[in-house]
């Protein structure tokens, strides 16, 4: 079996904290794996652990306990010299607000990556030239960020990442900071670049947008992740045991899968009840097909009533 250009197994970062509540474990016990050329996004709620989990992958940080594959090597276990060599031949990031240097040009930002790398400078400039092209921004080569659009930035940031032809680009909310057709124009760029130049995606948002972008989606909360969406599964991503979340009103919130598991809303009764311990069990596959409350018919597959948002027996 050909080694996956990115696996992630046992994944625990903890920040701790001097605080009365204690350490923050940010993620618990995550397993990953991407494929060169796949596209995945990740998302869930603010503090699910989203931002952590990008920068562990891409090795900007250590996590307190697990392995970070990239490129077939052990990124947890390198030195800092060969994890900076490695990161730069595989990995690219993208962060939201671009992160430009300010004293730069557009031109001069795009070709930082190149001088670190010891390119040559007239290659590094026909690269850079060749890139801004591309992505449509050539003639804003010598504009300071400042003097940017929102759109320019972003496209000069991705120019940034892709200078150095990586295999993987690791994205941090990449239309957090943009309005709405300047998103959509990224994410249609990203999509040439996945479907044109190979390259793999791992991006992390709150976007539905980004979401339908990706080949499968992984919804992470709590540090964990617990549902899965797109035609190419992996369960092993999933966490061996599944948590979900009973609030105080006493609402329990099912994901996705769970409920399809379960057989769909319907009618459950409760058989066993223990302190801990909850065991459901359907009462019948017939379901509602009028509103108790208001007598409205219910859609096909509706759940709530259209009219008065009773829930469908």
């Amino acid at each position: 079996m050909a080694e996956n250009l990115l696996r992630a197994s046992g994944l625990y970062h903890v920040y701790e904290s001097q605080a009365e509540e204690g350490n923050v474990v940010a993620l618990r016990g995550l397993s990953i794996a991407l494929q060169d050329g796949e596209a995945v996004a990740v998302f869930g709620p603010s503090g699910a652990g989203k931002s952590t989990l990008l920068k562990t992958l891409g090795g900007l940080m250590k996590p307190s306990a697990g392995v970070v594959r990239l490129g077939g090597e052990d990124v947890t276990r390198m030195a800092p010299e060969q994890l900076v060599r490695h990161r730069r031949a595989t990995v690219s990031f993208i962060f939201q607000e671009g992160n430009l240097l300010p004293h730069l040009s557009a031109r001069d930002n795009v070709m930082q990556p190149l001088r670190h790398a010891g390119v040559p400078y007239r290659e590094a400039l026909v690269r850079v030239e060749e890139i801004l092209e591309y992505l449509g921004i050539a003639d804003r080569a010598h504009a300071l960020p400042e003097q940017l659009s929102g759109g320019e930035a972003q496209r000069t940031a991705i120019a940034r990442a892709l200078i150095t032809r990586p295999r993987l680009i690791l994205a941090d909310e990449p239309t957090g900071s943009v309005d709405p057709v300047t998103a959509r124009s990224i994410m249609d760029l990203f999509s040439r670049l996945h479907k044109e130049q190979d390259v793999a995606f791992l991006i992390v948002t709150h976007s539905e947008m980004v979401s339908d972008f990706a080949d499968r989606s992984l919804e992470l909360q709590d540090g964990r992740f617990i549902a899965q969406h797109g035609d190419d599964i992996e369960l092993e991503d999933l966490a061996q045991t599944r948590e979900l979340l009973l609030g105080g009103d006493g609402q329990l919130t099912l994901t996705p899968d769970l409920l399809a598991e379960l057989g769909g809303a319907g009618r459950y009764e409760v058989r066993d009840l223990r302190r801990h311990r909850l065991t459901l069990s359907r009462v019948s596959d017939e379901r509602d097909t009028h509103c108790a409350a208001c007598n409205t018919p219910f859609d096909d597959d509706g759940v709530q009533c259209a009219k008065c948002g009773a829930v469908r027996g």
